[in-house]
């Protein structure tokens, strides 16, 4: 077993099949496929300095060691983290199977129903707890969540607030304090200000467009809101409620006392603590707002034959479409986290839920008596799962003491100390704290013998409604049933496990098997994000080791983990530069030149960063125009803060003229951005730093072979130069940067979701840079080999001076629409018919499929690909010459469902055969889709966003 050389394993072609490939397409050797797609002023100069590749077996070693340096101490310690029990049968399932963390957003709808329907389950889990209209299909963190609403409000205020310039977003004082700063962080940009106080005394008034509380709030207290709320609304102020998910099982839900927005995170619905993530938030609205929400939802449609279909609905809200018009820059959701909530939802039920919140409530009630017993005051009058009791400075260093000695974390404040109980705190550990709080009270202990089911709250904080009552929380409560039933949504994707998925710009590389162990590691997942530092010695570790790591191959200087996705590194490297910038006594600098090519989160970042947008033109081969720049940097060079630049270009270019387009930026005073989402056509060959950035971000779940998991997790750190380094964000509880000029927290966590950072420091640790170049290499070549072989079928939109492409090519469609009114989109729905997910559509050009095959496919997948495109093309001629209809054709009613292909009539003028199995090699692995093509427009004329009833689906089927 050749363990010992994993770029063997990673790297699809095999060296012969390398060399073979480049024969064919032109190239001499790898040093030839370098000078003709990269510019050599780019190239590095001497190869980076890593340490040496581990073996497979040696990686394991490593970070199980690792992980035995994280301290195993139980942690009560609350502020929206919590002990879980994922059950078996979702990670062994789920967590664990690439069939579900190597699938892509699920923008292609037909071939993504049933991740659809895992994440319909999750906001139909949530809508019913928080008892709101809809939620959404997840954002980053509960802390994000919030801002989220204090963004939407905003926007949406009365035009009476307006005409007040009404700017203030009263947040509670007891918030949890990682969301006060995050809250900071959005508002100031956008000249939000941050009002703090009590809700019960706070004034609301015609400057005030929302607020802002929490329930429970961070003490753990569970307040009465109602008159408050009222208070609210007789002054058109919204209401945002940020709650603890499992706690709305008992509790009675926000939307019955008014809330206008719930926001918060599902991590109780079965996701381990995990050092801070990744976990899914939540936001849940009225219907009133289910325009304006941020993020993805996912809405029931039907398809061409009136099937019931699930698809992502209002997806013109997506923020590639609206760029600096965006209100959110939300790209990446938790969708992965997401799915394994709902299924946490479903396995359990009602039932299910209602009991291990209501067991989680009677042992905080015993221990509340059991503590006051030994004579201590609690301070909570009415509480879920958290006590709150009073100690003085001197007791309370002497009961962390004594706590430690135990292996017990709880949350140490002035004048008190809060105990945080969870679905799996047993009676013995109820005992631990009793024995702790006994010690220190000099009394003798009693042990719990009994555990009654008790409930401490009045009357008017008890739910009284029902919730998740719909059948598919009802019928899977055995693990087979359980487990045939993810199997069965399992069916109804494509990933990776099935074929390549050739997006342009998502970078689709499969991601190893033994770089996802350690998620299944306890020694990783039961860690509070707010545990001591010594206690986490194996995950800063981590997250040291690949920090260098990182910023030796960007070629900068320091690094933060703590942005969540992509679209949040960008707008927290712009932040970074504004702050610097205002450091310096440049704080008017508020010019963002962004190229028209560009994706479109780069200029919703900026806007949300509170800069100014200026559009650079791009020439005719798709480059920036470099006299443009010229002509806007000179003509802005007084205001001019940054240039966000993505290289190779969203064309699948390396521009040659990067260096001199860095130079001019910097020469009138701006900073360089470097949007890293194509890294993977750089690392080993050329850098960010090499190239003249000031700050880029990477996307680790692209480059650095995070999975995508159905549209997340997703980490997008930030390499800055030197200069940069102490603006980097700190944390409010956890601090990740001492420097006082740290800009305050872009996320929840410390560092973001630290869980999964273990699957690139994996990565990078087996490859090691000579793989890494390899991976690099691979990457170019079979883009460069794809795009030479379907040329003769579609033309290449976009090559270098040379005619190479970089990591990624642009299939030219658009002729075709006028021609014989075929599309692009026709195209991408005609692939999943041999098995394959599209390209990406229409962008970054309108009529065009974007592919991106990545190293670790092999000359036998590509060249099926390039196969497939073929006899497309001959479908497309045949249109063409009339021998096919114009309309009935095995393009225009692509995809083939498997109910119509085995259908006893056939209706099409084309047979069966060739719409099932338009390539002889499609029969060894034919992926079944069970719906015909979507109707995008009626799931967005009749928007449903829940679980389909019986009624909905008859309607649907009369239309």
């Amino acid at each position: 077993m050749l363990n010992d050389i994993f770029k063997h394993r990673h790297i699809g072609p095999r060296p012969d099949q390398m060399k073979q490939m480049m024969e064919e397409i032109g190239f001499k050797s790898v040093e030839d496929l370098l000078y003709q797609t990269i510019p050599d002023s780019i190239r590095l100069k001497e190869q980076i300095k890593l340490s040496k590749p581990k073996s497979e077996y040696e990686v394991i070693e490593d970070i199980t060691k690792l992980g035995n340096k994280n301290k195993k101490f139980r942690s009560f310690i609350g502020l929206g983290y919590s002990g879980t029990m994922m059950p078996p049968v979702i990670q062994r399932n789920v967590l664990e199977n690439p069939a579900w963390y190597t699938s892509y957003t699920p923008y292609q709808a037909e071939i993504s129903q049933g991740r659809l329907e895992a994440l319909l389950n999750f906001q139909t889990a949530i809508a019913e707890l928080t008892g709101m209209d809809f939620a959404n299909a997840s954002l980053l963190d509960e802390s994000t969540a919030a801002a989220e609403a204090m963004r939407m409000f905003f926007d949406n205020r009365s035009a009476a607030k307006k005409k007040n310039g009404a700017n203030k977003f009263f947040v509670d004082n007891q918030v949890y304090p990682q969301t006060k700063a995050v809250l900071e962080t959005r508002a100031e940009p956008l000249g939000i200000q941050i009002v703090y106080g009590d809700f019960n005394n706070c004034k609301i008034d015609e400057t005030t467009y929302a607020v802002l509380i929490q329930y429970p709030n961070a003490n753990g207290e569970v307040n009465d809101y109602k008159e408050f709320v009222e208070k609210a609304h007789i002054n058109e102020c919204q209401v945002v409620v940020a709650a603890d998910i499992l706690s709305l099982a008992l509790l009675t839900p926000p939307s019955e006392w008014g809330a206008d927005a719930v926001v918060g995170s599902s991590q109780r619905l079965g996701l381990p603590m995990a050092f801070g993530g990744p976990h899914a938030g939540y936001f849940a609205t009225s219907e009133k707002y289910i325009r304006k929400m941020p993020g993805r939802i996912i809405g029931v449609s039907k398809d061409k034959y009136n099937h019931i279909a699930y698809r992502m609905t209002l997806q013109t809200r997506e923020q590639h479409i609206k760029r600096e018009k965006a209100t959110s820059n939300i790209c990446t959701a938790q969708a992965l986290l997401a799915s394994m909530s709902g299924f946490y939802a479903v396995y359990h039920g009602y039932d299910g839920i209602k009991k291990i919140a209501q067991s989680i409530h009677s042992k905080t009630v015993k221990l509340n008596e059991e503590i006051q017993k030994l004579g201590y005051k609690q301070l909570n009058n009415q509480f879920f799962d958290t006590l709150r009791i009073e100690l003085n400075e001197k007791n309370i260093e002497k009961l962390e003491e004594i706590a430690l000695k135990s292996r017990i974390n709880f949350r140490y404040c002035k004048g008190y100390v809060t105990i945080s109980l969870d679905e799996i705190t047993t009676k013995r550990e109820l005992n631990k704290i009793k024995i702790v709080f006994a010690e220190l009270s000099e009394k003798e202990f009693e042990k719990i013998m009994q555990i009654e089911t008790k409930c401490g709250l009045k009357d008017n904080f008890i739910r009284k409604s029902l919730f998740m009552q719909q059948n598919v929380f009802k019928m899977y409560k055995s693990e087979t049933e359980m487990m045939r039933y993810i199997k069965r949504l399992e069916r109804k994707d494509i990933s990776l496990a099935h074929s390549m998925i050739p997006l342009g710009s998502c970078t689709m590389k499969l991601n190893s098997a033994v770089s996802m162990l350690p998620l299944s590691n306890p020694k990783f997942g039961n860690i509070h994000p707010f545990a001591p530092k010594w206690q986490v010695k194996g995950y800063l570790k981590i997250i040291e080791s690949l920090k260098q790591d990182l910023v030796k191959i960007t070629g900068m200087d320091d690094l933060s983990f703590q942005p969540n996705s992509g679209a949040a590194g960008e707008h927290t490297g712009l932040l970074v530069i504004r702050a610097y910038q205002k450091k310096i006594g440049q704080g008017h600098r508020k010019i963002c030149l962004i190229p028209a090519s560009a994706h479109g989160t780069n200029p919703a970042s900026a806007i949300m960063a509170g800069f100014d947008v200026v559009v650079i033109k791009t020439d005719t081969n798709g480059n920036i125009d470099i006299e443009d720049l010229k002509l806007k940097a000179s003509e802005h060079k007084n205001d001019l803060a940054a240039v966000m630049i993505t290289y190779p270009s969203t064309h699948g270019v390396f521009e040659k003229d990067i260096i001199e387009m860095c130079k001019i930026v910097h020469e009138n005073g701006g900073q360089i951005y470097m949007d890293g989402a194509n890294m993977n056509a750089q690392i080993g060959i050329t850098n960010p730093g090499t190239i003249g950035a000031d700050v880029c971000h990477l996307n680790l779940h692209k480059t650095f072979a995070i999975p995508h998991g159905g549209g997340g997790p997703g980490v997008g750190p930030i390499a800055v130069k030197a200069h940069l380094a102490p603006f980097l964000p700190t944390h409010p509880v956890f601090s990740t940067n001492d420097d006082e000029n740290a800009i305050n927290p872009v996320a929840a966590a410390p560092y973001g979701s630290p869980m999964i950072l273990t699957i690139s420091y994996a990565y990078v640790k087996m490859l090691g840079i000579e793989g890494l170049f390899e991976s690099t290499v691979g990457a170019i070549l079979n883009a460069n080999y794809i795009a030479e072989k379907i040329k003769k079928y579609f033309p290449i939109l976009y090559t270098s001076q040379t005619g190479r492409v970089a990591h990624e090519c642009i299939l030219d469609l658009h002729d075709l629409k006028h021609e014989i009114d075929i599309s692009e989109l026709d195209v991408a729905k005609r692939l999943m018919d041999f098995g394959f997910h599209a390209p990406t559509v229409s962008f970054p050009v309108h009529g065009t499929l974007m592919v991106e095959p990545t190293e670790s496919e092999s000359k036998e997948e590509l060249d099926r690909f390039i196969d497939a495109m073929r006899i497309i093309y001959g479908e497309i001629e045949e249109i063409r010459n009339q021998k096919a209809d114009k309309q009935d054709n095995v393009i225009k009613n692509s995809p083939h469902p498997e109910y119509e292909i085995v259908a006893n009539e056939w209706k099409h003028s084309y047979p069966r055969e060739k719409a099932a199995y338009p390539a002889e090699w499609v029969r060894n692995n034919k992926f079944w889709i069970n719906v015909a093509r979507i109707d995008d427009a009626f799931g967005d004329r009749k928007t449903f966003c829940s679980i389909v009833t019986p009624e909905f689906e008859e309607q649907i089927k009369s239309l």
